[in-house]
């Protein structure tokens, strides 16, 4: 039953806030640039206004007779009111200005990027100087600046050179540039610091950089684009600013440079990037003790005369982020709620403050007992009341009502990033995406609670398989062409509470579609603000498991975990256990790489093992061994060290990944730092036990069995079958391959270098490998033999001999209990792997006997008979 409340009129200017054309209330300017700039997930803002810095580089420019590397006053106070009136709002020097230039800068609405050009002392290093002596020095550059409202950030250093990282090492610049980066903090602790980074120092790790910034020179707006997402995945949650960028004049030809600055420009901002510095103002440069003269990369020649370019450049830049006179298509945004009254009137006010030109709304409340529909009621949206019948249904029921070409999904305690729906839509204009997703942020004023469980694993996050194409997007922030969802007739309603995203992405995959990823698509999603409602969460997305594990066995591997092809994303996503970063660094030959990148392997093998869930099973175990120990005592030598081992693998993830938590506020008090990362680590030990009883209660059990044909004797086996009919063999084990499947198995491919085929699975235990070769006889004819054969893991065969023998030695040593409990350890071992056997056996044989009725069973094969048949 289906009640549906007010209409789902597009959202315009008569029915939302007056806002500026960044999507923000209208703020009186004076006010506005007296504050200093905040980061708030990807992007820069002044106060609650966003920011998108549209700069120019401005020097370096020849010493006067004071040292000062920049133009006379009356000279600096044209160039400011120049770049003002082509829509400028930012530049960015690579020495420190005087602060009479800052004062200049604040008169004209400037922001300035501070230069400290600490790059000028690196090679001092060598000759003795201390890095804390650079340290010092840069701090005494910034103390004129400091505090100053017209300072945008600073950068420490510029592009320090690759050949000179590579010398000094990787980690021992980081480690410098962090040492530049807290002498600035310490001098103005309000301040943004940067590190200009460039394509040939990627690999640099500097975390501690409040924003990314990057100088790169790309004219194919294709690679640069593609580059642009890279530096997205390396930067995380936090702003992109392209510090430089360009076009020579007079190798190109300012006509060709006005056209490249308008690309480039366009397709940084398209791609989701904070800001951009177009390199430069004016051709005036002065490098090394001397003006250069051919290059010409300024909007204005020497004499100020403006080029072309700046002309494109103040279209480009008015154009931010995204041009307005595209043809967006129609959006539907489908919120769904269930007793979500205490954050969904936030997600509403968001929706309201969207800057989109054709969407609607569609709020689905899904059977709620509280003031859900009441506050849904307060605004100009549409809302359909429904009976309660899960997450997947609601979706289903906005996905019926909405009319756009486009329907995107938002959770009801997430609030949208004002441009939140342009950068959907465009990457749906720009690629062929089936879906398309965006990150998801905690917000910076939630409780600490919920900012300690942001910091633990388990929240939503994003699987990608490139930059720019995802396997996996969450719930919180998707969205999908219409046409698509309604081709595979929406979600699957068995979802009620979680595991719907994954369901349906892998659907669309299935079906060769693609899924994308923006990561300017930004989302404010609420954490839960305690510890209960957050285990409670884990247990869903544990049930969620079981029942993705049912209906994608091939997704999941023996221990009954994803296969993800992709790499994860998202605060809290667990790391290695045992610390170990085995990093490669791509130099080049000789180190004259342009593009110079890093590599790490992902989590595998026993390092991986005390992340999951079941190692809580492992724990449990070897407890109920060593409490066994009370009785008799090499049980407590044996199995306690095993035990402090298992304990102490889970202890140590949690309090690394607790000690390496980033909070979006930070805690006002030592004592209050201490206590969110403690609870942070309370939450690393309990989120694997929560997500374990779900998985558990709903059926994904280590000693789960998915076999559904009737059980068979586990030996090996080999089938003979004569086919009149010419059937190419690749078809054939893919044959095989779907039945094996349809039977509830999980399938496996053999590799390049193995002399088996088909490996089958119904459990953790036990699979079976299938091995077949084929004749070929005349008038095509085929004579197709096919061997199984069982294999079991070597672990579970130590750990029962180990247990045997055990018992064997407890029995004798006069201690009957033990031994029986023992026995009953090792019994019950056996019958798993007895009931994996048959089953898997069952599952191969039914296959094998069913794949071709047109192929005649042999019971013995004897090819010189049949070759004269």
């Amino acid at each position: 039953m289906l009640e549906r409340v007010g209409g789902a009129a597009p959202i315009t200017g008569e029915n939302r806030p007056d806002h500026d054309r960044n999507g923000y209330p209208d703020r009186n300017g004076d006010r506005v640039t007296r504050f200093r700039p905040t980061i708030r997930g990807k992007f820069l803002f002044l106060g609650d206004r966003k920011l998108y810095v549209r700069g120019v580089t401005y020097g370096t420019f020849r010493p006067d007779a004071n040292g000062d590397e920049f133009p006379p006053p009356q000279t600096v106070a044209e160039d400011f009111r120049s770049m003002k009136a082509n829509g400028v709002n930012a530049l960015r020097t690579y020495t420190v200005p005087p602060r009479w230039l800052l004062d200049e800068a604040e008169r004209h609405g400037l922001r300035v990027m501070v230069g400290l050009a600490a790059e000028r002392d690196v090679g001092y290093l060598n000759d003795g100087r201390r890095a804390h002596e650079i340290a010092d020095a840069v701090s005494e550059r910034v103390g004129p600046c400091s505090g100053h409202p017209a300072v945008l950030c600073f950068a420490v250093a510029n592009e320090i050179p690759a050949s000179i990282v590579r010398w000094f090492g990787r980690r021992p610049m980081e480690r410098f540039i962090a040492r530049l980066c807290d002498a600035v903090r310490k001098e103005d602790p309000q301040a943004l610091v940067t590190y200009v980074n460039y394509p040939s120092t990627e690999y640099l790790q500097l975390p501690f950089v409040d924003l990314l910034a990057y100088n790169v020179y790309l004219e194919s707006p294709e690679r640069l684009a593609a580059y642009m997402a890279r530096l997205h995945s390396i930067a995380g949650e936090r702003p992109l600013v392209m510090a430089e960028m360009g076009l020579d004049s007079h190798r190109n030809g300012e006509d060709a440079q006005a056209a490249s600055l308008s690309t480039q420009i366009g397709t940084t901002f398209a791609a989701g990037c904070a800001g951009a510095f177009v390199y430069a103002w004016t051709d005036e440069w002065h490098r090394g003790g001397e003006d250069v003269e051919d290059w010409a990369f300024g909007l204005t020649r020497r004499d100020r005369r403006a080029k072309p370019a700046l002309a494109s450049v103040h279209r480009a830049f008015a154009a931010t982020p995204l041009p307005r006179d595209l043809e967006w298509p129609r959006v539907s945004v489908v919120v769904c709620s269930y007793n979500g009254a205490p954050t969904l009137r936030d997600c509403l006010d968001g929706l309201l403050r969207v800057d989109y030109p054709d969407y609607e709304v569609i709020v689905v409340n899904d059977g709620s007992t509280d003031a859900t529909a009441a506050i849904a009621a307060e605004y100009p949206f549409l809302l359909v009341n429904a009976r309660n019948r899960g997450l997947s249904c609601a979706r289903n029921t906005g996905l019926r009502e909405a009319t756009g070409e486009i329907v995107a999904y938002i959770d009801d305690d997430a609030r949208p990033d004002p441009h939140w729906l342009q950068y959907l839509a465009s990457a749906f204009m720009e690629g062929d995406y089936a879906a398309v997703g965006g990150p998801n942020f905690t917000p910076p004023d939630d409780a600490a609670v919920a900012d300690c469980v942001a910091n633990a694993p388990g929240g939503p996050i994003h699987v990608l398989l490139s930059d720019r194409h995802a396997e996996h997007i969450p719930g919180c922030n998707m969205a999908f062409r219409r046409s698509a969802l309604q081709e595979l007739r929406g979600f699957d309603p068995q979802f009620r509470n979680a595991g719907d995203d994954v369901d349906i992405c892998w659907r669309l995959q299935e079906r060769d579609l693609k899924v994308g990823f923006s990561p300017a698509a930004v989302v404010w999603h609420h954490r839960r603000r305690s510890v209960r409602s957050f285990l409670r969460q884990q247990s869903h997305y544990g049930k969620a498991e079981a029942l993705l594990e049912r209906k994608w066995p091939g997704k999941y591997n023996r221990t009954g975990h994803v296969a993800w092809r992709g790499r994860l994303y998202g605060n809290g996503v667990k790391r290695d256990v045992t610390g170990a970063r085995r990093w490669r660094v791509y130099y080049g030959s000789q180190g004259s790489g342009l593009f110079q990148s890093i590599y790490q392997p992902a989590t595998r093998g026993v390092g991986a093992l005390p992340l999951m869930p079941e190692w809580y099973l492992v724990i449990g175990a070897l407890a109920a061994l060593s409490l066994l120990g009370a009785t008799w005592r090499p049980l407590l030598l044996a199995f306690a060290p095993l035990l402090a081992v298992a304990v102490g693998a889970v202890l140590v993830e949690a309090l690394r990944s607790a000690a390496g938590a980033e909070f979006a506020t930070a805690p006002s008090s030592r004592p209050k730092a201490l206590g969110m990362r403690a609870l942070t680590a309370l939450l690393h030990s309990l989120q694997p036990a929560a997500r374990l009883h779900g998985r558990l209660t709903q059926g994904l059990r280590p000693w789960r069995c998915r076999g559904k044909a009737r059980p068979r004797l586990p030996i090996r086996r080999t089938w003979a079958f004569w086919s009149t009919r010419w059937t190419d063999p690749q078809t054939r084990l893919r044959t095989l391959e779907r039945r094996i499947t349809t039977a509830g198995a999980k399938t496996v491919r053999g590799g390049d270098y193995d002399r088996w085929d088909i490996e089958a699975r119904v459990g953790m235990m036990v699979s079976a490998r299938l091995q077949m070769a084929v004749e070929e006889h005349a008038g095509g004819a085929q004579l197709i033999r096919l061997h199984a054969f069982p294999r079991r893991p070597m672990a579970a065969s130590v750990m029962g001999a180990l247990l045997g023998v055990l018992a064997v030695v407890a029995a004798l040593d006069h201690a009957p209990f033990v031994a029986g409990v023992l026995a009953s350890f090792v019994a019950a071992l056996l019958a798993w792997w007895l009931m994996e056997s048959a089953a898997v056996a069952g599952t191969v044989a039914h296959a094998v006997e069913h794949a071709d009725e047109t192929a005649t069973p042999i019971r013995r094969a004897r090819p010189q008979r049949l070759a004269s048949r």
